[in-house]
């Protein structure tokens, strides 16, 4: 069927749990195996250059969407919206 998409079962890159997803559609992290970290990425979180071996030895690994939802609202939680004040004197009767 030209509707279906390929499925494959992976292990989700930060919580380890097993999922299916589809290839195209997943958010992947091109992560190192010999750090676990992606290239250029220090273990105290500092960022350098990435040397080439490193990006070449990389794989892209798969992100779980429980995992990334709690990104999202990390992100949200550290980038609330800016203040908003009341007009003064208030409008309208």
């Amino acid at each position: 069927m030209p509707d279906e998409h390929e499925t494959v079962t992976g292990r989700c890159f930060v919580c380890k749990r097993v999922f299916t997803y589809d290839p195209d559609e997943v958010t992947t992290f091109l992560i190192d195996p010999e750090t676990g970290l992606p290239p250029g990425f220090g273990v105290l979180g500092t960022m350098r250059p990435a040397g080439p071996e490193a990006v070449a030895r990389s794989a892209d690994q798969p992100l779980c969407p429980g995992c990334q939802a709690g990104a999202e609202r990390y992100r949200d939680s550290m980038n609330p919206p800016p203040p908003s004040w009341e007009i003064w004197p208030p409008t309208g009767n």
